[in-house]
């Protein structure tokens, strides 16, 4: 399992990009195999720049599948979020392969992307990642820092989120950047700069949250060549001189007559004048020509020098000096050069080491280290990695699944859905034209691969069939027929005859009505006691898998631990490793009575049937799920604060819980998904949304399989 470090930036102008690349640089210095994945391709920020290749945009990333801005804004704005954070995790598994550490990097908020931080929060756990914060403290205080880095990691779960691991402060005595731009003037440099402000904050004192880097600003890390901003501007190329390789550190907009100008034209520094100012012209060719290695010379309103001028000036251009011009003028200049974000360009091999080794430099060992160790810890299951879990597997399965309730609307749409997503081919039972009606009404889409078939057209099909298997009690074909009008009872019979391979149903009939014909027509599965069912909870930063909340009102012991080893075995199918919590009002021996009796008795049951498995209780709910209560309650639990499948003694006590969560948090629960049958039905809850009847029958066609 590769550490997945994601790096979100707080704010923008913060160095994300050079921060990504310091870090890759520090793994491959120290032979770690490292990758760096992008979600969201985000375009470059220098608007002008159309025909720029940056390091953020191209080289750096060595994912080609990257999902665009503009695609993931539209799937947001259609209210399918959930169906891009499917497609990140498709992205990062194809990735992911043959890295001990993976680099992933956030977006970066901009006026346009104001929502880039919810995006961030989301990406990360649904690649159930760790998150490291990259900010940069501008104008602030220590202590205004301090307070913005704190309010910012709320939106991660805050300074205690276990996934939060730290910070790395990048651009460290930078100059302020509202009143110079990204390019300050150099004497306006803190001299008296004191780190140690910075490594004393409080907010480092968590042991949860850690300063990773302090990276110190330095202008000739910023420094742009001037090809950069000719690229930038689209200048026309009067000269083009040492374009190539000169930089510039600073800007000095002229319009001054020449005795003031002298003090301005200093190495590096780019001068910006109108084109017919002459005089300032030919006194930046002299001081050019005198050796002062200056960044270039742009002239503006679009004026270039007469012939003799540039004759005057020949031997400065000849000695390298590039000079620019731009139709705009000197204040439109100015605001487009100070719009001007100096982000890597691709070619610019010289910047691109430089920065790289800087932020590698001064990056913590200590966590470098911790690096090229082995990832030992269990990454949780997301639920936007679970759902796509599903429905890959799902549509490997391809199996076809009969919806007996087809006039229903939300089990219109979810095979609609399915059909057009290939996660199954969907058979709905009904009226025909009462569908298509619903459908028009509705404004849904029907796929050609979405079978509809009509009760009454294949009803007398299924009669002998269903005498044949109950003769035993005594069917006659008048009663078999009666019960065929059961459209639940019809599907069923198709099941069980092999002419589909699962069925769901629930969303209006009673579980009892959905699950009764299967257990007289399909009955339970040859190494099975008992049928019993679980529920997938998708909370926002795992999936936990609920049993048994449906089916059984009051087990046994022996039924608890039938119940668990079936359930633990479900969450094994789907990539979620069990972890059992048997479920009581009591933590080990702190409280009595039956109901705890029994729930012990089921544990130690269920260990002597499986030993394989990890399983423990009885535990309270919040020691099963709470690290912080479970060091108190349960110390010595292997369970206890890190529970994914959950036991509750009885059904008043799981169908309770299971709709409380789901309801109160507002998420997605799949199921339930009935455990020991023949061949696989499942019950849906009579509230369930369309995502929950979608994702059950994703279920259903990947038990086909099994």
């Amino acid at each position: 399992m590769p550490h997945r470090i994601m790096l979100i930036p707080v704010g923008s102008g913060v160095g994300l990009t050079s921060v990504s690349l310091g870090l890759l640089h520090a793994c491959q210095q120290k032979g770690i195999k490292v990758g760096h994945f992008k979600p969201i391709s985000q375009p470059s920020r220098n608007s002008l720049a159309k025909k720029n290749k940056t390091i953020d945009a191209i080289s750096l990333s060595q994912n080609s599948t990257s999902i665009s801005l503009s695609y993931v804004e539209g799937k947001m704005g259609d209210g399918l979020h959930d169906v891009v954070l499917e497609e990140i995790v498709a992205n990062f598994d194809d990735f992911k392969q043959d890295h001990d550490v993976v680099i992933i990097e956030g977006l970066v908020p901009t006026p346009r992307q104001p929502y880039a931080g919810r995006i961030n929060r989301d990406v990360a756990q649904a690649l159930s990642a760790n998150i490291v914060l990259v900010a940069s403290p501008g104008n602030d205080s220590a202590e205004e820092f301090e307070d913005r880095l704190e309010v910012s990691a709320a939106t991660y779960g805050g300074i205690k989120n276990k996934h939060l691991i730290g910070c790395v402060i990048n651009k460290l005595n930078c100059p302020d950047q509202e009143e110079y731009g990204l390019l300050p003037k150099e004497e306006e440099i803190e001299s008296d700069f004191h780190l140690k402000h910075w490594l004393d904050l409080a907010i480092f004192k968590n042991r949860h949250f850690d300063l990773l880097g302090t990276i110190m600003w330095d202008i000739d890390l910023i420094a742009p060549r001037i090809c950069d901003i000719s690229n930038y501007l689209g200048a026309k190329v009067l000269n083009e001189g040492a374009m190539a390789h000169r930089r510039f550190r600073s800007v000095a907009f002229c319009a001054r007559t020449v005795s003031n100008l002298v003090s301005y034209l200093v190495p590096g520094r780019l001068i910006v004048t109108p084109g017919d100012r002459t005089d300032i012209i030919i006194a930046t060719c002299l001081s050019a020509l005198n050796g002062t290695k200056l960044g270039g010379l742009i002239l503006t309103n679009g004026f270039e020098p007469s012939e003799q001028v540039w004759e005057l000036c020949k031997q400065a251009l000849d000695a390298g000096l590039p000079v620019l011009s731009v139709p705009w003028d000197t204040w439109q200049t100015s605001r487009h050069i100070m719009g001007f974000n100096p982000e890597i360009p691709q070619d610019d091999i010289q910047r691109h080491e430089k920065v790289k080794q800087h932020i590698a430099d001064n990056l913590s060992l200590g966590w470098l280290e911790s690096l090229t160790s082995k990832n030992n810890s269990y990454n949780l299951f997301s639920p936007p990695a679970f759902r796509h879990k599903l429905t890959e597997l799902a549509r490997q399965a391809n199996k076809l699944v009969v919806l007996p309730e087809g006039t229903d609307i939300r089990t219109i749409k979810a095979a609609a859905i399915c059909c057009e997503r290939n996660i199954a081919r969907c058979q709905l039972i009904g009226n025909k034209e009462e569908i298509l009606q619903i459908a028009e009404h509705q404004g849904i889409h029907l796929p050609d691969n979405l079978l509809i078939t009509d009760p009454e057209t294949i009803r007398d099909n299924y009669v002998r069939p269903m005498v044949e298997l109950r003769k035993h009690k005594g069917l006659t074909n008048v009663v078999a027929l009666e019960n065929l009008k059961d459209n639940v009872v019809l599907a069923t019979m198709m099941l069980q005859l092999g002419q589909v391979d699962g069925l769901v149903s629930g969303a209006v009939n009673t579980t009892a009505n959905t699950i009764r014909p299967a257990l007289q027509l399909i009955k339970t599965a040859p190494d099975s006691s008992l049928v019993s069912s679980v529920f997938f909870m998708l909370l926002p930063d795992q999936v936990l898998v609920y049993g048994d909340c449906a089916i059984n009102p009051e087990p046994s012991a022996e039924q608890l631990a039938d119940i668990a080893i079936q359930s633990a075995d479900s969450a094994k199918a789907f990539d979620i490793q069990p972890r059992v919590a048997m479920i009581s009002y009591s933590t080990g021996s702190s409280g009595h009575g039956a109901d705890v009796e029994k729930v012990a008795k089921a544990t130690e049951i269920a260990k002597a049937k499986r030993p394989d498995l990890i399983i423990d209780g009885p535990l309270q709910y919040d020691a099963a799920i709470m690290e912080s209560v479970a060091k108190k309650k349960a110390p010595n639990s292997p369970v206890a604060g890190k529970a994914t499948v959950f036991i509750f003694p009885d059904l008043n006590t799981g169908n309770t819980t299971y709709k409380a969560v789901q309801r109160s948090a507002d998420l997605v629960s799949i199921g339930p998904m009935l455990q020991g049958m023949n061949k696989p039905v499942n019950d849906l809850s009579r509230g369930a949304l369309v995502d929950d009847i979608v994702y059950t029958i994703a279920l259903t066609a990947i038990q086909a399989t099994q």
